[in-house]
């Protein structure tokens, strides 16, 4: 047997025996203090001990950076007057519910990783907003103004910026330095502002090329917005004043997908205004409609609640049947009409996929008698 094999059965058995003794350690001796051994490295500009991240991010006295995600700066419902002074490395800044009257440069001097603001339901007014205090924003993304008092739209905006929430402010106008770089937004609400059909002249929606929704509810339109941009998938424009659609209004948004015009005063609307393969969800409740019109194959949902209508003739909503390729109408509202009856069964031909048609209660016809004359017989 070999030298080295020797040495290496010695070593082995000298393991063996340490493992295996028994130590009798006296009760009131403490057992030895074993020292685990510590590490730490960088992640994310944050010092990792363990299992434990420590940041050493500031944060503004009058807020609230949780320390599982330094990167949000709490500031709502804390009755706040000024925007306190915002650190460099802050991404999401929520200062909603406040008494902000207005929105300084120096509170963002150092700002440069915001990518959302929520500055909603505070005092802010156009005149107290420093021109070009969001442009700066290179990285923003989300930018929250609803429920403020703000006459105009923040001009310039960062090219970066997808949503824009402006509604519930005093908004008459869009200006064009205000709407020319918006190029990524994909959903703008200007939902009760005083916006009125002048607003839209030009090309100011046209230039928002990535524009997905854009709600318009609660203003003052008489017609429908012009020059939307063929990315537009959703519009409302409920509770406005709104009496027609034109003919060939929907071309140029050949993928609009939700349509909400109810609480309108629209009496009629083309017979095939309507007819858009992507088109799913129709909300035309609280009209003066009275005829029927074609329902598109892509439909999903149907409201035509507290209308006009006295009949509802499915052949002229659904004037061919095709077995191959069949209507996708679900769900019909049609409640608060002049309905005398119900469908017939052809709905359920033309519209093989419908579950529910909602009839509820239907306006009550007054028909007038004339006074009985002074020569009629009792």
């Amino acid at each position: 047997m070999g030298i080295l094999t020797q040495i290496s059965i010695l070593v082995l058995l000298f393991e063996a025996n340490v493992l295996c003794q028994d130590f009798d350690l006296d009760p009131d001796t403490e057992p030895p203090l074993v020292k685990l051994p510590t590490f730490s490295y960088s992640v994310d500009s944050g010092l990792y001990y363990g299992q434990y991240v420590q940041y050493p991010y500031e944060c503004a006295s009058e807020c609230f950076c949780p320390p599982s995600y330094p990167f949000a700066m709490h500031c709502d419902n804390r009755n706040l007057k000024i925007i306190p002074n915002v650190p460099h490395h802050i991404r999401h800044l929520y200062l909603q519910f406040n008494s902000i009257e207005a929105v300084s440069e120096s509170s963002f001097i150092n700002a440069t990783s915001l990518t959302e603001i929520n500055l909603s339901h505070n005092k802010i007014k156009s005149s107290a907003v420093d021109q070009g205090v969001f442009a700066k924003m290179k990285n923003l993304l989300k930018l929250h103004l609803e429920y403020n008092n703000l006459e105009n739209v923040p001009a310039p905006l960062p090219s970066t910026l997808q949503r824009l929430s402006l509604g519930f402010n005093q908004i008459s106008k869009l200006t064009a330095d205000a709407m020319q770089n918006l190029l990524n937004l994909t959903m703008l609400d200007l939902c009760n502002n005083k916006l009125t059909d002048s607003a839209f002249k030009g090309k100011i929606l046209l230039r928002m090329k990535s524009l997905m929704q854009i709600n318009l509810c609660n203003n003052k339109l008489k017609s429908m917005p012009s020059n939307l941009p063929a990315s537009l998938m959703q519009l409302s424009l409920e509770n406005n004043l709104i009496s027609s659609i034109p003919v060939e209004y929907f071309k140029k948004t050949p993928n609009l997908m939700s349509l909400r015009v109810s609480y309108n005063k629209l009496q009629e609307v083309p017979y095939k205004v309507f007819n858009l393969s992507s088109l799913m969800e129709l909300n035309l409740g609280h009209n003066k409609l009275t005829k029927a019109f074609f329902i598109p194959r892509s439909l999903e949902h149907l409201y035509l609640d507290h209308n006009e209508f006295v009949d509802l003739n499915v052949s002229l909503m659904c004037p061919s049947v095709d077995y191959a390729t069949p209507n996708l109408l679900t769900y019909i509202r049609i409640d608060q009409n002049k309905l005398k009856d119900q469908f017939n069964n052809f709905v359920y031909t033309c519209f093989p996929r419908i579950q529910n048609i909602y009839y509820g209660e239907q306006k009550v016809v007054q028909h007038y008698i004339a006074p009985p004359g002074p020569n009629s017989r009792l």
